[in-house]
């Protein structure tokens, strides 16, 4: 299957329509732009009709796969499927228009949401207080980081707590995080049931560990069974525990990381909270702190005094200052916030049982064709690998590219970096048992190809425009823009 670009379908004299200039010689537009900043040359562009333009990109808007028409094994990571009414909440003018710098007296509205958002984010996380200022979830870590140094700075151990400890399972970005604070970072590894390894914990634990970052359930989509023991080590080493919120979605309802001993967290608002992630944003980190690391927190935060709800002005001088300007992103957090009102408690803890059983039946059904490195009831997500495919020479990129070819946007594949070709599933709360049925099929049908025709899928995808590619080749020398051929 071949697909023309836009450049390739481009005909002389070919356009949309236009705006006749003896009509609008009063507006004079090219002579209030300075010369200096005009071409010379005519901009190289397509020349296409406006029907054609529109078919051209419809068509390309049709070959994406992604939550609205096909099972999405991205899940809670990336795409987990948003209910429409949020997204129609969130055109309303007086949530959408109104400026970051309008006066308390013209959104109290909005303030309220920010307040009462902030309260139930901590009710849900077992901790104090919530800023939300925090743009993404490595934002979110960045933050909760600096807030554990000007701890340990105020408490006259900054230049001893130079090191953060995190375990082999974490998310990449919690090591460039720390880095990034200006921390030394040791890996912590892995028991043979996916767990922290207590001893190697133990070994790693001194006067210079500053905190322990981690997720639980972790990226093997287990739970900690030792997590209240491992809270326990690292505070009386006088050290403070980080929780990446990345996988809140197994727990709402269910657990709480305040319970378990975490002093901070972020909470990915735009994975477990309603916010579409595909393509990369928008999202939103906000942290939540225990009463020790209050006073540390982002001057950003709604306060309610009497009936009326303002932003805190008073800029506290151990505060490690805004993190970006005004407040952070609104109608993310408007989202999440009509997404807890709506399900309640008790619909959020059907999400998390939802999901975590949703992904117990996909991973026992198709442990019978490939390969589970660790036997145990996983939580929202579980890793499967390509043991079983490894004598047919199918790598785990071979059965995502496969995938394709069946209707599926590809998983996650190799990660986490523990599990030799590491394949990810997430089905989330959202899919009927029908659905992950089909998907079965599909990945069951993948086992068989390998066995029976490898070359199928060695040579996938067969039904997209563009079949394999030199992926290392693509990533030194990426070709950012089309140049026609030379034929």
């Amino acid at each position: 299957m071949s697909i023309k670009n836009i450049f390739e379908k481009s005909s002389p004299g070919r356009k949309a329509f236009t705006l006749q200039n003896e009509s609008f010689d009063h507006f004079q537009i090219d002579k209030s732009i300075d010369k200096s900043l005009l071409r010379e040359t005519k901009a190289h562009l397509p020349e296409v009709s406006e029907l054609d333009t529109v078919r051209h990109y419809t068509g390309l808007s049709q070959k994406n796969r992604g939550i609205d028409n096909q099972f999405y094994p991205l899940g809670s990571c990336t795409m987990k499927y948003n209910p429409r009414i949020h997204e129609e909440i969130c055109m309303t003018h007086s949530f959408a228009n109104i400026h970051p710098l309008a006066p308390s007296s013209c959104s109290q509205g909005n303030l309220h949401i920010i307040h009462e958002l902030q309260e139930m984010l901590s009710t849900l996380s077992g901790m104090h207080t919530f800023c939300l200022q925090p743009a993404a979830g490595a934002h979110g870590e960045l933050a909760g980081l600096m807030l554990i140094k000007a701890y340990h700075k105020n408490r006259g151990q900054a230049d001893k707590k130079d090191t953060v400890l995190i375990p082999d399972t974490a998310h990449g970005t919690n090591p460039a995080s720390a880095a990034l604070c200006g921390y030394k970072v040791k890996t912590i590894r892995s028991n043979s049931r996916g767990n922290i390894d207590i001893e190697h914990l133990k070994e790693n634990l001194d006067e210079s560990v500053a905190g322990f970052m981690t997720t639980n359930p972790n990226t093997l989509g287990l739970f900690d069974e030792n997590i209240l023991e491992i809270s326990s080590l690292i505070h009386e080493a006088g050290g403070l525990l980080y929780y990446d919120g990345a996988n809140f979605n197994a727990i709402m309802g269910k657990c709480r990381p305040g319970d378990m001993g975490f002093d901070v967290i972020h909470i990915n608002l735009h994975k477990t909270f309603s916010t579409p992630h595909g393509g990369g944003g928008p999202g939103s980190g906000p942290i939540g702190v225990k009463e020790n690391l209050i006073e540390f927190l982002p001057y950003s935060k709604v306060i309610k005094k009497g009936e009326k709800y303002i932003y805190q002005k008073d800029f506290k001088d151990k505060s490690i200052g805004n993190l970006m300007p005004f407040g952070g992103h609104f109608l993310v957090w408007l989202r999440a916030y009509i997404y807890i009102k709506l399900l309640g408690l008790d619909g959020l803890k059907d999400v998390s049982e939802n999901a975590v059983l949703n992904a117990n039946y996909l991973m026992r059904a198709l442990t019978k064709d490939f390969h589970l490195p660790y036997d145990r009831s996983c939580m929202h997500e579980f890793i499967l690998s390509n043991k079983n495919q490894k004598p047919y020479h199918v790598q785990t990129k071979h059965i995502a590219k496969r995938l394709i070819d069946k209707g599926y946007h590809p998983p996650t594949t190799y990660f986490p970096l523990i599990v030799e070709e590491a394949l990810m599933l997430e089905p989330t709360e959202t899919e009927s048992l029908e659905t992950l049925n089909t998907f079965i099929e599909a990945m069951r049908s993948i086992a068989k190809e390998c066995v029976d025709s490898p070359d199928v899928v060695l040579k996938a995808p067969h039904s997209t425009p563009v079949s394999q590619i030199d992926e290392v080749l693509a990533a030194r020398q990426p070709k950012l823009k089309w140049t026609p051929s030379s034929t």
